[in-house]
């Protein structure tokens, strides 16, 4: 692509593809996607930006294209790649000047250069790096931003390289450029410094950004860019100097100014290295442990830092003390002999830092400030009350969120000193002793902030506080008040009883406690109704919680139906579903109001499909307390499993693993199948071509499906599915290979003929596994299984695929099988689960009686593993002296629960039943080898079955007489 010709062209293509009209704009697109492999092409989109006066959008289009085709084209292995020639002129185009007027264009330049860089430096682009440093000195503002903005954007892409010879170029640039990044962030501080005194709020703006700069790149050297960080001491004494001056400069500037924003950026920014220094390197930190707590600490938690800090700055600092605390680096050894030198001097430096006087100091101030609801949250509360409710609080929000970030700190810190500072959280209790005065908000504030410390550290203060007794004696007569301003420590009250329930309460408390909780869920306060939900409890009881569960179910759905938030409705949603899966089959006679709302939900829900993953968690529960009953769900249910589980509908991203579990219970579940449920599972082949982690479940369904209506199910999808197998198989580990062959096995099992006609083209792989020796003992028990179902419950078939292999190997059918019984025999070790045993046991003896020579050559083997199957399944009864087969069953019966058994689902049942017709489970497997032997000896008469039975080991022979003599 010749430039001079080429431009013009380009030009007028890309100031199309900015067009509003999409017949103009489509085919210029069209347009530049097929120029982006013609040569010549990014040197015009190098003109084009490089060029300022031409349109801003036009050159904004063409950076991006230029930084796209750095991606797909600029790699020496790429298809179309660029030559060479072109890239080293584009190289040097793009560092021929640094005066990009418009700010966005420069950032996305920078980061273009960068992605250069992160593929050519310093190999092919050795210069990169001089010239940058030397353009970062020049006066020109302009340019000395736009090229430190390019060198941050350079040291940042080469700092994320992982691998170890681009981690130690990247070392090598950190060493020799570090003196000169550690000069240019100082001098860049101590010009913003100087011109904040001056009033010049525009320049000071300018030096203040190319402060940050400076200090990004400083950022990425100091963590990235040394191994041993301590051994240079360039890099400790950067941190030993302390940014107070900074914090103070910020008086300067008015709230919301743009200086005092990049100001706290910067001082934000500075946290930051400390942070990531002592997460990368806690051994190197160590000397800077003591100077990091004084500053946190004194900004935090003394009157230093009045008027002075900033929401984010507190946060950082909470986050760098908490960091310090808890650090495992820091901790001896139980053994202290075993203890790292570093590891006893940082703890050294802790223990003198957190001195009793220091420690209480902290958790005075955590609570009595830090923990007070503010202004903006009460604000909250009566606005919006659903948004304060839920607030988040989980996760990593401790991170970034004053409150979540807070609470943590208290936590590591009650943990780590709790010998300390228990004394002083139960003396911040006995001094608010008593009902709270309604009149007196700052009592009221201080009592909610204590009860939240004495929740959080539930754990903590388990042999330090009765709480039964402050139950009934204090929390209980609190909870009674029902004046409108004491909902602040009703609302409190219950979280904390929420916190204590599974640390310390009495069983026989609870019913006290539902009480309580069925008057609140009424509270006219939706926070406290809402904090109120029954509290997930490990000791549950459900005969407790009987006599509650209409009225508290009957809350809970009114309470579903009031709210608006997507995040509140998950919230009860979420309770619903624990209340159900606690009480099971109990809840039977009050879902119907659930029943009928949940469709109106999902349908009001279509646009937030985390919401819709909380209806799908409600409907597995559901489900499962309705068993049979979830039939009269089917018209809601059927086609919510359908879109959930539907891999080109775009929800199935959210929903696919609730949906999927739902579509596993209802089968589970199901009564009888009805041709909707089958239809569904057209959805099933797209699944399996995932091989997501959700393979296993889908496996489950097609067992439930099997196991509700094998011959419906087999008929219309076993084809389709034998050859989803068949892929898989080709392209699976060793325990999805089982996985899938256990599919076919249950479908023998259930259904002998039609399983084993249906799955036929996956069997020939599995005889020949069995006579080539599978490897893997788990994989060769499995094919073991699958080929004793068809011998002992399709013999025909069996025969029939024996003669198909038998033409694949070129043998004689009987020589085959006559391998295969032998490889059975030296491999029955790797069946472990006694019903496989018993199964081989059977289906090698169901081949007698038999003239087969090749049969007879391998009786003494099919004897061994009788007796050792026979070991595995008798049972001797000591007053008879007989021996039982103790798999048998004779007839089905309903199991007697108790209150904590789960009822069976219907697929219980009917795996149940199908036991009954099982021979693994309805032939005496004693009996079965004594008629198969005295059928043998009928047809080779009593000379012959002597002589074959010597061909057995004595005590073989003696312990098989014993357990067909106590017949």
């Amino acid at each position: 692509m010749d430039i001079q010709s080429a431009s013009s062209v380009v030009l007028q293509a890309l100031t199309q593809a900015t067009s509003q009209d999409t017949a103009v704009l489509k085919p210029a697109e069209e347009q530049l996607r097929q120029w982006e492999t013609e040569p010549g092409f990014y040197s015009v989109l190098l003109s084009i930006f490089n060029n300022h006066l031409l349109d801003v959008n036009v050159r904004w289009l063409a950076v991006l294209y230029f930084k796209n085709g750095i991606d797909r084209y600029w790699r020496k292995v790429a298809p179309h790649a660029l030559s060479e020639e072109e890239k080293s002129s584009l190289r040097a185009g793009l560092i021929t000047n640094f005066n990009e007027p418009v700010n966005q264009i420069a950032t996305q330049i920078a980061v273009l250069i960068a992605k250069v860089a992160r593929l050519d430096c310093p190999r092919q682009w050795p210069e990169l790096i001089p010239i940058l440093l030397e353009s970062v000195k020049v006066q020109d503002s302009l340019q000395q931003h736009r090229a430190l903005l390019t060198f941050y954007h350079v040291t940042k892409t080469l700092a994320s390289k992982r691998l170890a010879t681009d981690r130690r170029l990247f070392q090598d640039l950190a060493s020799s450029i570090y003196s000169f990044a550690c000069s240019l962030w100082n001098h860049h501080t101590d010009t913003f410094l100087q011109q904040i005194y001056t009033g010049d709020q525009q320049a000071s703006l300018s030096s203040l950004e190319r402060t940050l700069l400076s200090l990004k790149v400083l950022r990425k050297l100091t963590v990235h860019g040394f191994i041993e960080p301590h051994n240079n001491m360039e890099v400790m004494v950067t941190f030993f100097f302390q940014p107070f001056h900074l914090l103070f400069a910020g008086r300067q500037f008015g709230p919301g100014s743009l200086c005092r924003e990049k100001l706290e950026k910067t001082i934000i920014l500075f946290t930051k290295v400390l942070l990531d220094f002592l997460e990368y390197h806690p051994w190197p930190f160590i000397p800077l442990i003591q100077c990091s707590l004084e500053f946190a600490v004194s900004y935090v938690f003394t009157e230093a830092g009045e008027g002075v800090v900033f929401e984010r700055f507190i946060v950082q600092c909470m986050n760098l003390i908490k960091m310090i605390v808890k650090n495992d680096a820091y901790k001896p050894a139980k053994n202290i002999e075993d203890s790292k030198p570093e590891s006893l001097e940082a703890h050294k430096i802790k223990t003198a830092f957190f001195t009793h006087q220091t420690l209480t100091e902290i958790g005075r101030r955590l609570v009595s400030k830090y923990f007070l609801l503010t202004e903006e949250e009460l604000t909250m509360w009566e606005e919006d009350p659903e948004s304060f409710a839920v607030e988040e609080t989980g996760g990593d929000s401790w991170k970034y969120s004053l409150r979540p970030c807070t609470e943590v700190l208290f936590l590591d810190i009650f943990h780590n000193y709790s010998q300390t500072l228990t004394p002083v959280l139960l003396e911040m209790v006995q001094n608010l002793q008593g009902p709270s005065n309604v009149e007196d908000p700052v009592q009221m504030l201080m009592k909610d902030a204590v009860y939240n410390a004495v929740g959080l550290a539930a754990y903590e203060l388990f042999d330090n506080v009765d709480f039964d007794q402050w139950f009934k004696n204090q929390l209980l007569g609190e909870l009674q008040v029902s004046h409108n301003r004491y909902k602040l420590i009703r609302r409190r009250v219950i979280w904390l009883i929420g916190q204590w329930i599974s640390v310390k309460f009495k069983p026989e408390l609870r019913p006290l406690l539902y009480e309580v909780i069925l008057s609140l869920m009424q509270d006219p306060d939706l926070v406290v109704s809402e904090t109120s939900l029954p509290v997930d409890d490990f000791e549950f009881r459900t005969e407790q919680f009987l006599p509650y569960l209409e009225s508290i179910f009957g809350l809970l759905f009114q309470l579903l139906q009031q709210v608006n938030e997507c995040d509140t409705k998950m919230q009860v949603l979420h309770v619903i579903s624990c209340v159900i899966e606690r009480v099971s089959i109990q809840i039977r006679p009050y879902v119907g109001c659930l029943v009928q709302y949940l469709p109106v939900l999902w349908k009001q829900s279509e646009e937030h499909n985390m919401l819709r993953c909380a209806i799908l968690t409600t409907l597995i529960h559901l489900v499962q307390g309705l068993g049979a009953e979830s039939k009269n769900l089917y018209p809601f249910l059927l086609p919510v499993i359908q879109l959930s589980t539907d891999v080109s509908q775009p929800p199935h991203v959210y929903l696919l693993e609730d949906g999927l579990e739902l579509w596993l219970v209802t089968l589970e579940n199901s009564p009888a199948i009805t041709p909707e449920l089958l239809r569904i599972f057209q959805n099933m082949s797209a699944l399996l071509e995932l091989s997501s982690e959700n393979v296993r479940t889908c496996f489950q369904i097609i067992n439930a499906y099997i196991y509700l209506s094998a011959t419906d199910f087999l008929q219309n999808y076993a084809e389709a599915l034998c050859r989803s197998f068949y892929e898989l198989l080709r392209d699976i580990t060793t325990e999805g290979q089982v996985q899938v062959l256990k599919v076919v096995e249950i479908a023998i099992k259930v259904s002998p003929v039609l399983g084993s006609h249906m799955f036929q083209p996956l069997l020939p792989a599995v005889l020949r596994g069995i006579v080539e020796g599978e490897r893997y003992p788990v994989v060769m028990s499995t094919y073991l299984g699958v080929t004793g179902r068809i011998l002992l419950q399709n013999s025909g078939f069996f025969t029939s695929l024996l003669t198909q292999m038998a033409v694949e190997y070129n043998q004689e059918a009987d020589q085959l099988l006559g391998s295969m019984i032998e490889m059975w025999v030296d491999r029955m070790d790797n069946i472990t689960q006694p019903e496989r045993r018993k199964l081989s046991a059977l289906a090698l003896t169901s081949l007698l009686p038999s003239d087969n020579s090749v049969i007879q050559d391998k009786f003494c083997g099919i004897i061994n593993i009788c007796v050792e199957a026979l070991h595995d399944v008798m049972t001797e009864d000591p007053e008879t002296a007989t021996f039982k087969d103790c798999m048998l069953m004779s007839h089905f019966e309903e199991p007697k629960l108790t209150d904590d058994e789960e009822p069976p689902t219907e697929q219980d049942k009917r795996r149940k039943l199908l036991a009954l017709e099982d021979p693994v489970h309805s032939v005496s497997l004693q009996q079965f080898v004594y008629e198969k032997l005295k059928a043998q000896q009928m047809l080779m008469g009593d000379q012959g079955f002597q002589a074959l039975m010597e061909t057995v080991d004595t005590e073989v022979v003696r312990q098989l007489q014993e357990f067909i003599h106590s017949m």
